[in-house]
């Protein structure tokens, strides 16, 4: 009689550690998928960040480009935009050379 109840325990753990190891390696493969997308959608958000600047950059050329072909009397904020511009280029120049 104890030998049937202590071959039963047995079996039961067997069976929970059986399904443990299932479960972990189900949960392992999980990880290992979302650690892939993970990469995926930050390497897409670099390549969106990094279009989105120059987008942002062709932007300010043309309204800078309309301002200066433009006939109007608004020649200090044109001198603004350029003044700007030329202090941007400075601090790419100064990034550049650290």
């Amino acid at each position: 009689m104890m030998d049937q109840e202590s071959n039963e325990i047995i079996i039961s753990l067997k069976q929970r550690i059986d399904e443990l190891i299932s479960l972990y390696k189900k949960s392992k493969e999980e990880k290992e998928t979302l650690i892939h997308e993970k990469m995926e959608l930050m390497e897409k958000v670099e390549n969106l960040s990094r279009e989105k600047s120059e987008l942002e950059h062709h932007y300010d050329t043309l309204k800078l480009a309309k301002t200066l072909s433009s006939n109007s009397e608004d020649s200090h904020e044109a001198k603004l935009k350029i003044n700007r511009i030329v202090r941007e280029i400075d601090k790419c120049i100064a990034l550049l050379n650290r």
